[in-house]
């Protein structure tokens, strides 16, 4: 990566090893990442896709998806929430992909598919890769965009309540609201301090995901976003995963760093004193100069 002094560095577990420790997760405030070496796992098929129920069952489907998700085995993710099918249908929908043996994929993800009649069950045997890809039509380039995300305390029955309240009431049918996401396994038990990303201890996610066409339809939805989402906002901690988040400041970056915010700031001290990088969800450096230029 290129940082901002314009040295050409290398970061890796054994060399530079603040900056490897601090760009896992602190979006792009140190430099320019101009390659990246991988280690890769080979994923066979997967058991994949996604169910979708009428947005009146969503309260059952909640309820049904939280003692579900208690159970799910490492190799099951799911998420899922409010959204409208192609055809303007709204629907509650849960996606979720089974890396392992199909047979068990299938048998594990069955009791999630057989709640009642779905509206559609798209679940089965897929590529990664065609996984991957299931949901880019419902996100086109060009459309208007404003989220809003924080992790729950805990999915409890007084959040699921409010969360059924705004299920199919967005004004857009392009929103994906109020969407959230199961985190476990592998992912949450990696210590909080081992790299910058440093969401580890919540199961669930809340995202208010809108979209819209129009500017003119801008403010009307982005009230509506931000009055879900303080509805929702008392069974929720003030941490967030950064890349759902669209306000910035130095309050919100605190707090979605949590316990690795000071580390973060004395690596900007070091690598970006002057703040060049800075059009991001900024972690500010103690003492700014003005930047001849942004980035």
């Amino acid at each position: 990566m290129v940082t901002a002094d314009g040295r050409l560095l290398t970061a890796t577990a054994s060399e530079n090893q603040d900056l490897f420790w601090g760009v896992r997760g602190g979006s792009g405030n140190f430099g320019i990442v101009t390659s990246l070496e991988y280690r890769l796992h080979e994923v066979g098929p997967v058991f994949g896709g996604a169910v979708f129920y009428s947005a009146a069952k969503a309260k059952e489907v909640l309820h049904f998806w939280r003692e579900f998700a208690a159970e799910s085995p490492d190799e099951l993710v799911t998420q899922g929430g409010s959204f409208n099918l192609p055809d303007g249908v709204p629907v509650f929908g849960v996606a979720g992909c089974y890396c392992g043996s199909l047979s068990e994929g299938e048998k594990v993800l069955k009791p999630l598919r057989t709640l009642g009649s779905p509206v559609a069950d798209a679940f089965g045997p897929l590529s990664y890769l065609q996984l991957q890809g299931m949901f880019e039509p419902f996100f086109p380039p060009g459309r208007q965009v404003y989220t809003k995300s924080n992790f729950f305390r805990g999915l409890s029955d007084e959040a699921i309540d409010v969360l059924v309240r705004f299920v199919g009431k967005s004004p857009s049918p392009y929103t994906f609201a109020p969407f959230i996401e199961h985190w476990h396994g592998a992912a949450t038990r990696v210590p909080v301090t081992d790299m910058a990303f440093p969401h580890r201890q919540h199961s669930w996610n809340f995202l208010a995901w809108s979209m819209w066409l129009s500017a003119s339809e801008t403010e009307r939805n982005k009230q509506w976003t931000r009055e879900c989402w303080e509805a929702v906002r008392p069974f929720l901690v003030s941490s967030s995963y950064g890349n759902y988040v669209a306000d910035q400041s130095e309050a919100v970056a605190r707090e979605n760093y949590g316990p690795n915010y000071d580390r973060l700031v004395a690596l900007k001290n070091k690598y970006d004193p002057s703040n060049l990088f800075r059009m991001n969800h900024n972690i500010k450096p103690t003492s700014a100069a003005p930047a001849a230029a942004s980035a």
